[in-house]
């Protein structure tokens, strides 16, 4: 019996996964959690084979607390389950220990599939992921530029896009807003503009948000 935690802010994602595995014969989902710091506490005393976590859970801050949970839990195999579009972090997830990266709009069929998928040790992400991270191991000019950034520049990088200015950001992600300030400088230097305008239509061209 594969013993599946699922961690959602929405009861009805929690109450309806749970309902429809309920006489499942191979999948059992006894564990829930609506905040990551309930998600935590909860793994501190139970085990999972495999945890289904909303990328937007509450307390979730950037792909960094992913990384952390992924250490914390070598038993458990995490997928992501969410409504953020795969192209802006499954490269990013499945680097940081992620087996799968999953969009609400799958059908709950296709997430009883992947389960078994990735409780038999496969990792599960789209031909248009899978291309992007061949890409980048080729290491073109183009690509070369992407492998330069690092996660938490990516992740400053979208939120600029956002429209979010430096306080908001360094807030969202409990850093110094000095800090924010030089991860945009990098940014700039990385990919060769001079300007935020500049810098995000680059961005874009790279398929980096």
């Amino acid at each position: 019996m594969i013993k599946i935690c699922i961690a959602d802010n929405q009861p009805v994602v929690l109450l309806g996964i749970m309902s429809y595995f309920k006489d499942n014969p191979k999948i059992d989902v006894p564990l829930k959690a609506t905040s990551f710091e309930e998600l935590n506490i909860l793994l501190n005393t139970h085990k999972a084979d495999i945890i289904i976590l909303d990328l937007e859970l509450s307390g979730v801050l950037s792909i960094k607390d992913i990384k952390k949970l992924v250490a914390q839990n070598p038993d458990s195999k995490i997928i992501l389950y969410t409504t953020v579009p795969e192209k802006m972090y499954a490269s990013n997830a499945i680097k940081a220990g992620v087996y799968a990266y999953v969009e609400k709009t799958t059908s709950l069929h296709e997430l009883e599939r992947i389960i078994v998928k990735v409780n038999n040790g496969e990792k599960v992400y789209s031909e248009e992921v899978k291309k992007k991270i061949d890409l980048l191991s080729k290491g073109n000019k183009t690509d070369r530029l992407h492998k330069k950034l690092s996660t938490r520049e990516i992740e400053v990088l979208r939120y600029l896009n956002d429209g979010k200015k430096n306080k908001e950001i360094a807030q969202i992600l409990g850093l110094d807003e000095k800090t924010i300030s030089t991860y945009k400088l990098r940014l700039l230097a990385k990919l060769s503009v001079s300007n935020l305008i500049d810098l995000l239509a680059k961005a874009k061209t790279l398929d980096i948000i």
